[in-house]
């Protein structure tokens, strides 16, 4: 599989893992100037922004560790566009991460806060 097949394969996984936790999907793959957003979901009250991260092997680094500084104020901007286009102000909204590997998915709930300029 190349890694774009791949990357979409595991953001359904993680889609589906979601939704078993009670998470509404709104959109995957949310493109902008600033970055891509994996999975845009509603959790309660909380309107997400998902970063997904598969590792295939063990040796590796963790896929949470990939969601580094830089990552987090792309997302961060990309979020900020996110909820202006769509009219979102006044939701609350937070930064989860999922970390897929060859045995376990991993969720993070709030796993960064806004990283402005």
């Amino acid at each position: 599989m190349n890694t774009r097949k791949t990357g979409s394969y595991y953001e359904k996984v993680a889609g589906a893992f979601l939704e078993k936790k009670g998470y509404q999907i709104w959109e995957y793959n949310f493109h902008c100037p600033y970055a891509e957003i994996d999975i845009v979901a509603r959790d309660g009250e909380y309107l997400v922004f998902c970063e997904v991260k598969y590792r295939c092997h063990a040796e590796e680094a963790q896929p949470l560790e990939a969601v580094d500084r830089k990552k987090q104020k792309r997302i961060s901007r990309a979020a900020l566009f996110y909820i202006t286009q769509r009219g979102y102000a006044d939701i609350p909204c937070r930064f989860d991460v999922i970390g897929i590997t060859e045995k376990e998915i991993i969720l993070v709930q709030n796993a960064f806060d806004y990283v402005g300029e």
